[in-house]
């Protein structure tokens, strides 16, 4: 196949409009990250300014970080009928114009950036959301303010939902900012900002922009939903990924806004996020260079070789058994439901049956770690639970693993399995939300060009039966697994792809009356 740099850099062409666009995040890598969120609001940023345009990435300071300097610009906001004072600190970073907004407030959550309520919460959006409205006036990125034309503000979650509607209620009614654009991308639907319907006077909006904040949720009783106004008053709404897309307008996936979904389906689509090669490349991966481990390319001789030495290396730091016939299978995610993990540890029996090994690393609910430990203790031969987070560990086991397991509940778009993917360890996962889109299921038809295995329903035998093809092929038929790794490797799953959708979504909504 053709190399992967032959096959992106078509991409890396200057997009047919160069767009002003700002991009709002409560966190973002490596200043402040809890998840997904804040590696997009690094990632895509670089993406966008590779394809020509101007970017802005506006981010909270939550401590005073080495590389900023000093204050380049201030101004003083009304925030919730208060009037605020916030300094702009500035670093351009790969070519994207990081915005921090220094405010007390910030200072006072650095270690739960989501600390404080639901109000506490909003209010430190309405205020990051009305700074960076404003920044493009205040703040001289490389010398002179970004201005107004062809300007795409892009809010993140239901924190900096708030956006679209101060943009309309405090600028565009009063004629200013009238020709720009807001998009809303929705990493999780589940997370709305929902509070009790009074606190939406404290917002200080006028009345006729109050109505967008009310729902009347069948589960949970009328109150205000700060997602459910950015949704509406958005000009684009992008989900992480097509299935999870369509599944938010959907009864079972759009936890109480499948209607106001459903009302308006032409604005809403999704975009798989792609992965930073920088950070995920097993041909560079500086946790790959030591303790026996070892790099390798993405082709078949790398995944015989330097795959194989992974493994080796993995199973004797684990004190496994360093077996190259048994199959190693890892697990790296949330100790939670969604996660699908009781879907591993309640099949215990059957994986034991197979002889196979498994690691686990990820930390949550501590009745699923004590479980965890539990199923250790009872197989030590064969079990290995890593309670906690280590970055270096997530990279060893994505390239040391021969399958990694993704029984995800719901999995908006999902990193882990892009990240084995691209290291050649194949992905069993749950056919739903982003894993729907980016795993091929493979059914025996390598003209199909299958790159994993997929089941239909979260439930135990059918995670085993899929899994149990996956074994039986790795142990019968190794050519054949190695052929579904090597597909794997070879797909382009880098931002260059993602950032041209996004584009392309940003230019539609320019034009969106």
């Amino acid at each position: 196949g053709t190399s992967k740099r032959s096959r992106t850099s078509s991409l890396r062409v200057v997009a047919e409009e160069r767009l002003n666009i700002v991009m709002v995040g409560a966190e973002c890598a490596p200043f402040s990250k809890t998840g997904g969120l804040g590696d997009v609001m690094a990632s895509l940023p670089k993406a966008l300014v590779a394809r020509g345009h101007r970017v802005m990435a506006v981010i909270p300071m939550y401590y005073h970080y080495d590389e900023c300097g000093t204050p380049c610009g201030a101004v003083d906001l009304n925030i919730c009928g208060e009037m605020q004072h916030v300094d702009y600190f500035h670093h351009n970073r790969d070519g994207v114009d990081l915005v921090f907004v220094s405010h007390p407030a910030f200072y006072e959550n650095v270690g739960a950036i989501y600390g404080g309520g639901t109000m506490g919460v909003t209010w430190r959006g309405a205020l990051l959301s009305q700074a960076a409205i404003e920044a493009v006036w205040h703040v001289p990125c490389g010398g002179f303010p970004f201005g107004t034309d062809n300007l795409i503000y892009v809010a993140n979650d239901w924190h900096t939902a708030i956006l679209p509607v101060y943009l309309r209620a405090f600028y565009q009614d009063h004629q200013i900012l009238g020709y720009a654009r807001s998009c809303l991308i929705v990493h999780n639907i589940a997370h709305q900002g929902r509070t009790h319907c009074d606190d939406v006077w404290r917002l200080n909006l006028p009345d006729h922009h109050t109505g967008a904040f009310y729902l009347d949720d069948p589960m949970e009783g009328p109150g205000m939903n700060v997602l459910k106004a950015g949704i509406e008053y958005a000009t684009k709404v992008i989900a992480v990924s097509p299935g999870y897309a369509w599944e938010i307008g959907t009864d079972e996936g759009g936890w109480g806004l499948a209607p106001t979904i459903r009302n308006d389906p032409v604005k809403v689509s999704g975009i798989v996020n792609g992965i930073d090669f920088n950070e995920w490349s097993p041909e560079m991966d500086p946790y790959l260079q030591s303790d026996g481990y070892q790099t390798y390319g993405t082709n078949l001789e790398g995944w015989w070789t330097g795959k194989q030495a992974c493994k080796a290396a993995l199973q004797r730091q684990l004190g496994l058994e360093e077996r190259h016939d048994v199959p190693l299978l890892g697990f790296i995610g949330r100790l939670d439901e969604q996660k699908g993990i009781d879907l591993i540890l309640n099949s215990e029996e059957f994986l034991m049956s197979q002889d196979v090994q498994i690691v686990f690393l990820g930390s949550g609910r501590q009745d699923l770690q004590d479980r965890l430990h539990e199923m250790e203790c009872r197989n030590r031969h064969a079990v290995r639970a890593w309670i906690g987070f280590s970055n270096e560990m997530a990279h060893r086991i994505t390239a040391g693993c021969d399958i990694l397991l993704m029984p995800s509940r719901f999995e908006p778009c999902g990193l882990n399995q892009l990240y084995a993917m691209h290291y050649g360890t194949v992905p069993v996962v749950h056919h739903v939300g982003g894993l729907r889109d980016t795993v091929r299921h493979f059914d025996g038809n390598h003209d199909a060009g299958g790159t994993g295995w997929a089941f239909e329903r979260a439930e135990a035998d059918k995670f085993q039966w899929s899994l149990g093809q996956a074994i039986y092929t790795l142990r019968n038929h190794k050519e054949s697994f190695a052929a579904i790794g090597v597909r794997g490797m070879q797909q382009d799953l880098g931002w260059d792809h993602a950032a041209y959708l996004y584009e392309q979504k940003f230019i539609e909504a320019k034009y969106a009356h």
